[in-house]
């Protein structure tokens, strides 16, 4: 089941079930934060630059631990290409913040 929400730039973000698959594989604790994910970039508390394009929607889950959505925009549209969780706060604090 294909999912999309709207990102903080009005950009159509898609979650594709084969991009599920692969975050689970690779994030096994991420199994039940689908919807999590997909408000993340939804209502992120910031969204920054990545390193080859695509953008990082960071929400805090709780004190010290980070929700990380990666993902690619184009004009019309996205997806989703990751999702993983942090308290490296330095490897957020290092990259360019793109909203607020």
């Amino acid at each position: 089941m294909e999912e999309a929400v709207i990102s903080r730039h009005g950009v159509s973000i898609r979650l594709t079930d084969e991009r599920w698959t692969h975050i689970v594989e690779q994030h096994g604790e991420m199994a039940d934060m689908r919807a999590d994910v997909l408000e993340t970039v939804r209502e992120p508390d910031r969204v920054l630059a990545g390193k080859a394009g695509e953008l990082l929607a960071v929400k805090s889950i709780s004190s010290g631990k980070w929700l990380i959505a990666v993902y690619r925009e184009f004009e019309d549209d996205g997806f989703i290409i990751t999702a993983f969780f942090t308290r490296r706060t330095n490897m957020l604090n290092k990259r360019e913040q793109l909203w607020p």
